[in-house]
């Protein structure tokens, strides 16, 4: 009996943890007949698959059919629209022109508006945009569509944002809050966004103050589906991928929510971010936000939403969204600690707990903690090792990776039900010390510089709870215990997933860790378990069967395609040229130009050109000269005042180009004007490998700049022109890409770049 229990226990912790994942978001199903003034997933669809027919980059041909087509939709729901153009460089250096549209539904009181944004530019130069950001703009439309429908009258303005040039540095964004009048009159952002094709869409909150007027509004529109919690927010800040939505917080001082999806992470700026692989359930989840919240906030006092107060918040599945102010983080650690302290007293008292059998219980603590710890510390390292080809995925997460985070997870759990099988002497409640002393340690470092994961703490009272049931029960119902671990399953089994996901395969020891920590919270129950080591068993099985999946799946093919490379480099002043490849594993493709040679001292020219990753050609092998038109240069400008000099010249491209990289040498620019957009003090102190500016071109625009740099000092331009045209230029002969590969993306591919050098001596 005691072993069927066992069994049934485990199978209620995985469908728990199961739950955790399925219950969180929406189940598509065909809905094109919905009534109009319900949000239909399928008429979404339709505009993602308008939008996504061709990849639509600014400068790209498609690029002014899609923002046409928006126009038109606009229009066909009764909106005014307006088009916003203009130059910017944001604070990446990356210059463009970029197209926003607007359009504005008046509401019946003077106030702040509401805004409504997403980005309908895609990724240069081969993504077909249908998730990042497609899915955005087409969720806006059918939810503009079905609130209209609904004879909905709002208080607020609804001001519609599809801006421009995100993918180049959120320019359209910096271009309307810096210049548009409507900017100064909004009190809250909706910002729709992709970073993936599928999975739940995360909730992240931008606001240069607290968040607890943000969260309690939120919670007062009662969307069906909240994903969200507070550590989220806190690592997303941490890191370098910023949305349109940070500029409105920084430039504006506007409020908002993020909604973003990140799952199928390898679809990220690939050309295989299309219509026919959006998750149709994240559409709908994207949608279940936005109807309950345009409700709300088109009703909603929209000057009421500062704060000087944060909350803590995170979501559980069914009760939706719960949260409490930072000022209870500190006095609920006290009470878990105060109640542990109180039941260990008891404990020790009433002799149910010695320190001997606490300090043996620290032994397979410790002990699975560093087995785990070294298990997912080397897990990329030794899987880029035995699958080389990994290298070429830039984003991180390989096709196949969710087999990898499971099948480590499944190896963690077998290492943590083994372990905990050599522990018979020691006492049940000896054993629950450790781990509750382990998470109190970390929730109180959490507490301290993390504030955002102060949740973690709810779990570790359930932990606490389950000692003082043991020592007051030695023999407690098994299916009890199993119950009481709702919270802590709930809670940290999306982030064995979220993590790696995010922020790649390499942070699979954030999976193997959390595993083992959630085991600690669970320990109360499978102690329980009589032969754990068959556990143990039963979990290595499942995660060597996974590694054989992976294996199995480590190739590429037309469902799984190799990303490759191969960009043709002239240099206009010595006439000497070049193929190059960013692949670490070279295709059938690209070998017959790019040799297994690696990149070397005559290449480092090419190493200056700007990607996301800073990542550097690896391969290059002499290319034939070809009759390609450099750029041309005219000075329009020298003249010396004071200890500066003063240069301007005018960049004119002699040949279809998609974008101009311009770098300098060492000598300081004090001052830098590109058409006729200023370059702040701060990116020229501290930009980067000498990047002066990348222009992103279109309609073949000339490019001109206005410099100042010290007298004393030489000044060096080199330009860096580039089209990517390569696989279609008449000059050349490469063929097409199988439909095994793809354009690797983050990179400048499929490219004919040219070099020139201009001095000012």
């Amino acid at each position: 009996m005691k072993t069927a229990s066992a069994y049934l226990s485990l199978f209620i912790l995985l469908f728990i943890a199961y739950s955790a994942f399925k219950f969180e978001m929406p189940q598509y199903s065909p809905d094109i007949q919905a009534v109009s003034n319900v949000f239909s997933v399928d008429r979404a669809l339709a505009h993602v698959k308008e939008i996504s027919k061709k990849p639509h980059g600014v400068g790209f041909d498609a690029h002014q059919e899609v923002a046409e087509y928006l126009l038109e939709e606009l229009k066909t729901l009764g909106l005014e629209t307006e088009v916003q153009t203009g130059y910017t460089a944001g604070d990446w250096g990356n210059l463009s022109k970029a197209t926003n549209i607007l359009a504005r539904i008046p509401g019946k009181r003077p106030g702040p508006a509401l805004l409504l944004l997403s980005h309908y530019d895609s990724s240069p130069h081969a993504s077909y945009g249908a998730s990042d950001a497609g899915s955005g703009v087409a969720v806006i439309l059918e939810g503009i569509h079905a609130y209209l429908s609904g004879q909905e009258s709002p208080q607020n303005d609804i001001i519609i944002l599809f801006s421009d040039a995100e993918e180049l540095g959120l320019n359209g964004a910096d271009l309307f809050v810096r210049e548009h009048p409507w900017a100064k009159n909004i009190g809250l952002a909706l910002n729709f966004e992709a970073r993936g094709s599928g999975g739940p869409g995360y909730m992240l909150i931008e606001t240069n103050g607290g968040n607890a007027n943000l969260i309690e509004a939120f919670t007062a529109a009662k969307p069906n589906y909240p994903v969200a919690n507070s550590l989220a927010y806190s690592i997303y800040k941490m890191l370098p991928n910023d949305t349109d939505l940070t500029v409105f917080r920084e430039a504006g001082n506007i409020p908002g929510f993020n909604f973003a999806f990140i799952d199928d992470h390898f679809d990220y700026h690939t050309a295989l971010d299309t219509y026919d692989r959006l998750d149709r359930n994240t559409l709908a989840h994207q949608g279940s936000y936005l109807m309950p919240l345009l409700t709300y906030f088109s009703k909603a006092d929209l000057s009421q939403l500062d704060s000087a107060v944060d909350e803590v918040y995170f979501n559980l599945p069914f009760l939706g969204l719960m949260h409490y102010p930072n000022s209870w983080i500190w006095p609920i650690f006290l009470l878990a600690v105060l109640l542990f302290a109180v039941i260990l007293g008891f404990g020790i008292r009433k002799r149910k707990i010695s320190i001997r059998g606490i300090l043996m219980g620290f032994i397979p603590l410790l002990l699975v903690l560093l087995m785990n710890g070294v298990l997912g510390y080397f897990a990329w390292p030794v899987l880029t090792e035995l699958y080389p080809q990994y290298s070429d995925v830039l984003h991180g997460f390989t096709y196949n990776g969710y087999f990898y985070i499971t099948a480590f997870a499944a190896l963690a759990a077998g290492n943590c039900f083994l372990v905990y099988s050599f522990g018979k002497k020691v006492q049940i409640s000896d054993a629950l010390v450790g781990p509750i002393l382990i998470w109190l340690l970390l929730c109180g470092l959490l507490n301290t510089y993390l504030p955002g994961a102060a949740f973690f703490i709810l779990p570790v009272l359930t932990l606490i709870a389950a000692l003082g049931i043991r020592i007051y029960d030695p023999r407690p119902n098994t299916l009890l215990f199993t119950f009481m671990t709702i919270p802590a399953l709930w809670i940290f089994a999306p982030f064995v997933k979220m993590f790696p996901v995010g922020l790649g395969l390499k942070l699979l020891i954030s999976s193997t860790l959390l595993t083992t920590l959630i085991f600690f919270l669970i320990l109360g129950t499978v102690l329980s378990y009589p032969n754990r080591k068959n556990f143990a068993v039963l979990g290595w099985i499942i995660g060597l069967a996974l590694l054989g999946m992976a294996h199995y799946t480590s190739n590429f093919n037309s469902e799984r395609p190799k990303p490759s490379s191969l960009v043709y480099l002239l240099d206009s002043d010595t006439q000497s040229a070049q193929w190059a490849s960013y692949d670490a594993v070279l295709t059938p493709w690209n070998e017959p130009f790019v040799t297994e040679q690696e990149v070397n001292s005559a290449s480092n020219d090419a190493l200056i050109l700007s990607s996301k990753y800073a990542t550097g050609f690896s391969k290059s092998a002499p290319a034939p000269i070809k009759a390609l038109p450099a750029p041309i240069t005219e000075v329009i400008k020298d003249t010396i005042s004071g200890e500066a000099r003063h240069v301007a010249l005018n960049i004119n491209p002699q040949r279809p180009i998609n974008r101009l990289e311009i770098f300098t040498n060492d000598t300081p620019i004090i001052q830098a004007k590109i058409n006729g957009i200023a370059l702040s003090e701060f990116y020229l102190a501290y930009r980067q490998r000498n990047k002066l500016i990348t222009h992103y071109v279109s309609a073949n625009d000339a490019t001109t700049l206005e410099l100042v740099f010290p007298k004393s000092e030489s000044l060096t331009l080199t330009l860096v022109e580039a089209s990517n045209d390569l696989l279609s230029h008449p000059e050349f002969n490469v063929p097409k890409r199988p439909d095994t590969e793809i354009p690797m993306p983050f990179v400048l591919n499929d490219a004919i770049v040219i070099l020139k050098t201009v001095r000012f001596e």
